[in-house]
């Protein structure tokens, strides 16, 4: 990546379904250490959320546009600090995402795995956006020239290209170093949380069990039972880190009282190897109590002052648009769609 683009971070939600603990260790708790870190622009992406689930579902999607920004900033995103707005509150996504569609080949398109694993069987039954939501998410980022994407595993593809997309772009109209090459930030152990039935399965907004996941909006009684409830095998916890191999349940216990405490995974084993899951059990329930019910306790009063949330998505949404416009009206020129 060049130094001639200033270091900035973008990253962005769906606004679908209630958001749970694997967003908050996987994203949101890494999001607010960032700020103080770089400038940041944080987005809801409602644009991608009618690709699929909230598609002919409007009144549902409003809700979830202010329910997500609520968790953000719930969760510590400060919108003095970092830009916070609503995806299609910005026109200039779409216009550099039409372009992109035109820079892409198709080739790329085909080899991302996620859309293979969203459209399942009946691909031709999936909605086009969903097969170009690459190039949308490569707009998202581009538009702002931005530098840093915190992304999990399954983001990595197409992060690659986004990468391949600026390069391209910056090859074919020969404008070096316009669109950078924005490098992926992995942040910490832990971030890839599984489900509480089921340790094989990432915890999922659209997982059937409720008690599959922590939600960010539940009770400090909810968050408790549901840790203790949370599935393990019969065994005590094992004396080290290569005793979890085959346990995959009990792993993720253990990964989730590290992200949540910030104490590495050998020392937690190494406190409670050989002793039975619920004492574990009860340490991990009060630990995720106290960093998830005060989350919950600040959306309940974001979500009750609806007007605020709008006024700060629409304030964020003019900062971002200050920043995006005169980048995609210059890729306009550049492509020449403007003189």
């Amino acid at each position: 990546m060049s130094n001639t683009h200033k270091p900035l971070v973008f990253s962005g939600m769906q606004p679908t379904n209630t958001l749970h603990l694997g967003n908050y260790l996987g994203a949101l708790k890494n999001w607010v250490k960032l700020q103080d870190q770089m400038p940041c622009i944080y987005c809801v992406v409602d644009m991608h959320a009618i690709t699929a689930v909230a598609y002919g579902k409007p009144d549902e999607l409003r809700t979830a546009v202010r329910e997500v920004a609520a968790a953000y900033i719930a969760a510590g995103v400060d919108p003095k600090k970092s830009v916070l707005f609503q995806q299609s509150a910005v026109p200039a996504h779409a216009e550099l995402a039409w372009i992109f569609n035109c820079v892409a080949r198709l080739g790329w398109a085909d080899r991302m795995t996620q859309f293979k694993e969203k459209a399942g069987k009946h691909k031709e039954r999936a909605s086009v956006g969903l097969y170009t939501y690459p190039m949308l998410m490569a707009a998202d980022i581009l538009v702002y020239k931005a530098t840093h994407v915190p992304v999990g595993e399954d983001q990595k593809q197409h992060l690659e290209l986004t990468r391949d997309v600026a390069q391209k772009f910056n090859n074919d109209y020969n404008v070096e170093d316009f669109f950078p090459l924005t490098e992926p930030v992995i942040m910490g152990a832990g971030t890839r949380v599984m489900s509480l039935r089921d340790g094989a399965k990432k915890m999922s907004k659209s997982d059937d069990s409720d008690m599959s996941r922590i939600n960010l909006t539940d009770d400090a009684d909810m968050v408790a039972q549901k840790i203790r409830k949370a599935r393990t095998d019969p065994n005590p916890l094992p004396e080290n880190e290569k005793g979890l191999e085959g346990r995959p349940e009990a792993e993720n216990l253990i990964n989730i009282y590290s992200a949540l405490s910030d104490i590495p995974r050998a020392e937690i084993i190494a406190r409670f190897a050989g002793q039975q899951f619920s004492g574990f059990k009860n340490e991990l329930a009060d630990i995720a109590v106290a960093k998830i019910a005060p989350i919950a306790t600040r959306m309940r009063e974001l979500l009750a002052d609806p007007a605020e949330l709008d006024r700060i998505l629409k304030d964020g949404a003019l900062r971002a648009a200050a920043i995006a416009d005169p980048i995609v009206a210059e890729a306009k020129k550049i492509v020449g769609f403007s003189h």
